[in-house]
């Protein structure tokens, strides 16, 4: 088990410790979802690298027991989703880190991704005592984008070819929370329906920058 990462549960969603165990679970998801995660996985400017599962989880491992990620297990009724990475972890006088996550596309439209991301964020600001919580999206990733408006991330600007992924630097909207917005907890602000609506507004200008809009 990942040193300090917790076990956290709303109804049938549960994020749990990724384990070397679940290698051949976590290749089976990612072979079987080609199709559906290929365009928004990082990838390296180098050229193309061989993954190796094992490598990757005890990378993961290795990082929280640093102290600068949280690497967990999506399950939906107990059945592997999908992946959630706490990353960048800092604490002192900024206090934050980064969430980055995929889910099944067989788990798609189950709610099982912003329970997720509410579990981890809560514990991070109430279990870690961090400060603020990032999360950037591809502007072309629809269903990421629904994820932060169902939880009001606040938007917070445009990032120009911050990225590598599928191949190249992608642009990437930023959002954000702090502790301060969220004193009952991300899950529970969401689960009473008081998300403020306008909290994921996207500028006109920024989605014309991004190229959605003429």
């Amino acid at each position: 088990m990942a040193a300090g990462t917790p076990t956290l549960s709303d109804g049938a969603v549960t994020i749990r410790p990724i384990r070397v165990r679940d290698a051949r679970a976590l290749e089976r998801e990612l072979l079987d979802n080609r199709s559906w995660l290929s365009k928004w996985e990082a990838t390296s400017p180098y050229g193309p690298t061989e993954f190796d599962a094992r490598f990757s989880i005890r990378s993961l491992q290795a990082h929280a027991r640093a102290g600068h990620g949280l690497p967990f297990v999506i399950e939906h009724e107990g059945q592997f989703a999908g992946q959630l990475n706490v990353s960048g972890i800092t604490y002192g006088s900024l206090a934050s880190a980064t969430l980055g996550y995929w889910v099944s596309e067989r788990f798609a439209g189950k709610g099982v991704t912003p329970a997720a991301v509410a579990l981890a964020t809560d514990h991070c600001f109430f279990g870690l005592g961090l400060h603020r919580m990032e999360i950037c999206i591809r502007p072309e990733n629809g269903p990421s984008l629904r994820v932060v408006e169902k939880l009001g991330f606040r938007y917070e600007g445009l990032r120009r070819r911050y990225i590598h992924i599928d191949g190249d630097w992608r642009d990437h909207f930023c959002f954000a929370l702090v502790a301060e917005e969220v004193r009952t907890g991300v899950l529970r602000r969401w689960r009473d329906g008081a998300v403020p609506a306008a909290n994921a507004r996207i500028p006109e200008g920024d989605l014309r920058a991004a190229g959605l809009r003429p």
